[in-house]
């Protein structure tokens, strides 16, 4: 009883984010941009979510209610060739990903280590004068649940259609990565959090989720896995769920993982 009080708890503190059209908190929510080159950002919130989940695998658990005290802003669909080239361009970001013959552009980018993420974040923080970084496990899964508590941001089934993962009923399904925003938005604005590509975030890797909330995602340190998290084209469905993680070492690249990246605002 009392797990599912936290649960209708959350539900209702996020429903009202999305409610309260007129709300002066909710209506500035604005994407921004911060440079021609600069991904589209779209702030969130501050609020409370479950984070995790109890019913999926054992990695991604314990499910449990978590703050988000500060609101942050997060790009709205992953980082595209377009955008890592113009990093590269200047050199500052190392060059050289395959595009695997799905083209560049406006595809996600591809064949992209963690410190490649991290290289190209901190090119946005000089270029912008603005902090900017990979997300932390927890922003990553408030930014994708969108308010829900469900295994995807539309239901509990993956049905068809609404995302990127193999079984899912798409031209992309199984063969690829598709170019972004090519499905529904979560409630966030927020493209492509559920499949298309697994996402590098911060966090060193941990066997499962603990209930700390002081526990923020480092870039300090060596660790021997960081985390990944929204599955990808080439995986099945449970693998894309708002609460599926996987651990991958920092320096491996491949054609199932891109990332995008978090702005912190005052």
């Amino acid at each position: 009883m009392g797990k599912h009080l936290i649960v209708l708890g959350c539900v209702l503190a996020c429903l009202s984010f999305v409610t309260r059209a007129d709300d002066q908190v909710f209506s500035s929510l604005k994407p921004f941009k911060d440079c021609t080159e600069c991904p589209t950002m779209m702030p969130l919130p501050a609020g409370r979510f479950i984070m995790g989940a109890d019913d999926q695998r054992d990695t991604y658990g314990p499910a449990y209610d978590r703050a988000m005290p500060r609101r942050f802003a997060i790009a709205a669909t992953e980082i595209t060739f377009d955008q890592y080239e113009a990093c590269v361009a200047v050199s500052a970001c190392l060059g050289g990903q395959s595009d695997h013959d799905w083209g560049r552009g406006a595809q996600p980018v591809i064949n992209v280590s963690w410190h490649d993420a991290v290289d190209f974040a901190a090119w946005l923080s000089r270029k912008t004068g603005a902090s900017y970084r990979l997300p932390t496990e927890a922003e990553w899964e408030y930014a994708a649940r969108g308010g829900t508590v469900t295994r995807y941001p539309w239901g509990d089934k993956v049905g068809e259609g609404h995302a990127n993962c193999r079984r899912c009923g798409t031209v992309w399904s199984g063969r690829g990565a598709a170019p972004v925003a090519q499905f529904s938005p979560n409630v966030f604005g927020l493209y492509d959090m559920n499949g298309n590509l697994s996402e590098w975030v911060v966090d060193c890797w941990r066997e499962n989720h603990t209930p700390d909330e002081t526990d923020v995602g480092t870039e300090e340190g060596i660790c021997k896995a960081r985390v990944t998290r929204g599955g990808d084209w080439y995986y099945v469905p449970i693998l894309s769920t708002s609460a599926a993680r996987k651990s991958n070492a920092p320096n491996l690249w491949s054609y199932t993982i891109g990332f995008r990246v978090v702005r912190d605002l005052k």
